[in-house]
């Protein structure tokens, strides 16, 4: 599965999990990515540029 956007370019980021005595565990937070068709191409978008996508085509 893709993990970053092909529109954007935007990857996942860290973050931290914190357990109760706070010990720091590093753990990925991934993008909202769909598969859409754009121009006939099936893609992967995260849902950021979905909505850019609708606003521009009003």
């Amino acid at each position: 599965m893709a993990t970053k956007c092909d529109l954007c370019g935007r990857g996942s980021s860290k973050d931290a999990s914190r357990s109760h005595s706070n010990i720091k565990t590093i753990r990925r937070q991934y993008l909202n990515l769909q598969a859409k068709k754009i121009n006939g191409q099936s893609r992967h978008v995260c849902a950021k540029c979905i909505k850019t996508l609708a606003k521009k085509k009003k």
